[in-house]
């Protein structure tokens, strides 16, 4: 992990994450540790009042790693020390003990009934968009919201499911009158990526961080001045280095029935959501008359005919 990650995770206001967001961090940033720091973050997970009771010794001893490991972890996750991963795991241990209802699995079997499907898919969307919102910065949100409220032109890159997502980014905002424009052709993102400048923003929908078709284009933006967003679940993955501003997703685990893309989506449209209703209250004097332009404009084709 590079103190980039660190920074991206730490608060920006130095203070340690609030413990409902301890589980979120672990499910987000767990696959790009290395796999002793993995065990200490499935613990500290797994049993957060087992582990609250433990010192840094005793959680060592017990995941098979060092204190410095352990150290190590607890700031990955956000946290200045031990001591504070410690408080956060007794505050998320006394949340889990206040009546909540224990967790189903969400695990589709092929013969599962079509009732269990639904309720497992729901838990797992609440749980995907819980543990995005958790982990969300919102310091770096409200950057990105002030760079494409002002900005004179947005390109969004996105390739497949997340080019489903650029999509819809680009026609809320252009709902709000702002000029944005979507790119899954990446020679056409790229050529277009390199008319951008300073006051331009880019933004690119990536769910692993490693798709080049996206990370081109976002590196031409960068290196041509616009300001740029990358909207990723993974904080450490190569777009970032492109990125002016990283906004983190989430994801649930990946099953045979349930492909990666469907709950990366649902976390992606969560974030450009948060995105666009930020963008709206910055504009708003010309975003609601706008809006409402565009209602009118397709409020025909809704009507029913007589």
């Amino acid at each position: 992990m590079t103190q980039d990650v660190k920074e991206i995770f730490g608060s920006a206001s130095g203070a340690p994450p609030a413990p409902a967001a301890l589980a979120a961090k672990v499910r987000t940033l767990s696959p790009s540790m290395t796999r002793s720091m993995q065990r200490v973050a499935e613990a500290v997970a797994g049993d957060p009042a087992g582990c609250a009771a433990l010192t840094v010794t005793g959680l060592a001893e017990l995941t098979g790693t060092s204190e410095a490991t352990v150290v190590r972890t607890a700031r990955i996750l956000g946290y200045p020390g031990y001591r504070d991963l410690r408080l956060a795991l007794a505050g998320l241990a006394a949340q889990q003990q206040s009546g909540r209802a224990p967790a189903i699995t969400t695990d589709i079997a092929v013969d599962d009934p079509i009732a269990d499907v639904v309720a497992k898919l729901a838990y797992d969307e609440q749980q995907t968009l819980a543990d995005t919102a958790a982990g969300l910065d919102t310091v770096q949100l409200a950057a990105a919201v002030a760079a494409a409220a002002t900005a004179r032109r947005i390109d969004v890159y996105g390739v497949g499911a997340s080019g489903l997502v650029a999509q819809d980014l680009t026609q809320k905002l252009l709902r709000i009158g702002l000029i944005a424009h979507a790119h899954s052709d990446p020679h056409l993102a790229v050529t277009n990526a390199v008319q951008l400048r300073a006051g331009d923003v880019a933004i690119a929908i990536t769910h692993s961080g490693a798709t080049g078709d996206v990370i081109e284009p976002l590196r031409v933006a960068f290196e041509r001045g616009a300001t740029t967003v990358a909207i990723t679940g993974r904080p450490d993955s190569s777009v970032t280095q492109y990125a002016d501003h990283v906004l983190t997703t989430s994801t649930s685990r990946e099953s045979e029935l349930r492909p990666a893309a469907m709950s990366s989506r649902t976390s992606q449209l969560l974030v450009v959501d948060c995105l666009f209703v930020g963008v709206a209250q910055r504009t708003y004097e010309t975003a609601a008359p706008a809006l409402a332009s565009s209602y009118e404009a397709l409020a025909h084709r809704h009507r029913g005919r007589s």
